[in-house]
């Protein structure tokens, strides 16, 4: 269970910070919801406080863990199919796990093959959307703007034209 004011990541949707509990009606069922407020985009999501576990709510990572980050964002490219497809399937099941580390290698290959040859409109999006729950999380973490993170990790990829 979860308290106003923690920070939390949310599996495919990017980390936030608690700033309500609330009882609501939806589709004719109350339920608690948390009610997280996303540091990006001036967003708000509700959460179900009963589907925590299965949805893959977890806290934010530790201000020491963002070293190991930067650290996985400076390595080597990894070999991924060439297959766009498959690359796609692969690239979606780490962002879906919600580990900031896979989403993080993610964000570096992708970030890598663009400016080696250039991405489908479909892995353009995804790599926007992963780097995005990447930002999300640096910035509650480190506690820095959304300008300098996104700074930060195009020159760990040394990619500063992206």
């Amino acid at each position: 269970m979860f308290d106003i004011g923690d920070k939390i990541v949310y599996p495919m949707h990017g980390a936030g910070i608690i700033v309500a509990i609330e009882e609501k009606e939806v589709l004719g069922k109350k339920r608690k919801y948390y009610i997280m407020k996303m540091p990006i985009g001036d967003m708000k999501v509700m959460v179900p406080v009963d589907n925590v576990e299965d949805i893959g709510i977890r806290e934010i990572v530790e201000n020491d863990d963002i070293d190991r980050v930067f650290a996985v964002l400076s390595g080597n490219q990894t070999k991924m199919p060439q297959n766009w497809n498959r690359r796609y399937r692969i690239n979606m099941d780490k962002i879906k796990s919600g580990n900031i580390f896979e989403i993080a290698s993610v964000v570096r290959n992708l970030m890598i093959r663009d400016r080696e040859k250039g991405l489908s409109t479909g892995e353009r999006k995804m790599l926007n959307s992963a780097k995005q729950m990447l930002v999300s999380e640096i910035v509650l973490a480190k506690e820095i703007e959304q300008e300098e993170t996104e700074k930060l990790i195009d020159e760990a990829i040394d990619c500063p034209s992206a």
